[in-house]
């Protein structure tokens, strides 16, 4: 059975926040996961730069990985799952994980990425909980 998928419907259906940026870091896709992980709305989202979710400490950073990524064409990340840290709209800072790639122009140059991001926050916190219970009971196990 072969079925057509609408590309809207299937990035509105799936749990994982997705965002594309073009080579000057502007917000030209934006589904509805990034809407509930981030508190933008795609109104709000579209055309702006990435910094609207790049907290204040990491942007210097994060640009310059941008601008070289655009240049060279090339991401030091390639697939490995990132982990960094966002922003929410109400300000408070997230633990996202995520995968990153490349997109090109049809003369093979860096026109932007997509990311595939997922809100880790609840399970970092519960992870560093468990890692300081751990450390609490081994303490007072000496």
């Amino acid at each position: 059975m072969k079925t057509s998928v609408d590309l809207t419907q299937l990035l509105d259906a799936i749990g994982d926040a997705v965002i594309v940026a073009d080579a000057q870091e502007k917000i030209v896709l934006w589904n509805a996961a990034a809407s509930r992980i981030f508190g933008y709305s795609e109104e709000e989202a579209l055309g702006s730069a990435l910094d609207l979710i790049v907290p204040e400490r990491q942007r210097q950073r994060h640009n310059e990985g941008y601008s070289k990524s655009m240049e060279s064409g090339i991401t030091r990340y390639g697939t490995s799952l990132l982990k960094v840290p966002a922003k929410h709209k109400d300000g408070s800072i997230l633990s996202i994980a995520f995968t990153v790639g490349m997109l090109f122009d049809e003369s093979h140059k860096a026109c932007g990425v997509a990311a595939v991001i997922r809100d880790e926050t609840s399970r970092f916190a519960e992870e560093r909980m468990l890692k300081k219970r751990i450390a609490d009971l081994e303490s007072g196990a000496s």
